[in-house]
């Protein structure tokens, strides 16, 4: 997807994906591992600390918010607020028809 097709009118849904973890996650997050953002909830299994400092990021990435600092702006990472076992969910934007 270019970056100019992921800004529109419409809402999107984001899928959260694991791409790093270090240490040991108290929900037991795995690299690979998904889950989804959308209008209607969420689905999926995610840490409740990781998913409070992320929702800004992913309803601002659902209603086309523009990130300056993203060179792709279909795509962002968030690390999760545990520095001693950090994980670092990559954040896309996905039509509903995708997910």
């Amino acid at each position: 997807m270019a970056n100019s097709d992921c800004i529109r009118e419409k809402a999107w849904s984001v899928k959260c994906t694991v791409i790093s973890q270090e240490g040991t996650c108290a929900l037991g997050h795995k690299v690979g591992d998904e889950f989804l953002i959308s209008e209607s909830g969420i689905s999926g299994h995610v840490c409740i600390s990781a998913l409070y400092s992320l929702l800004p990021k992913a309803f601002a990435m659902m209603f086309n918010a523009r990130f300056p600092w993203l060179d792709d702006q279909c795509r962002a990472t968030h690390a999760c607020p545990d520095a001693k076992n950090p994980v670092v969910f990559e954040l896309q934007r996905v039509d509903v028809t995708e997910s």
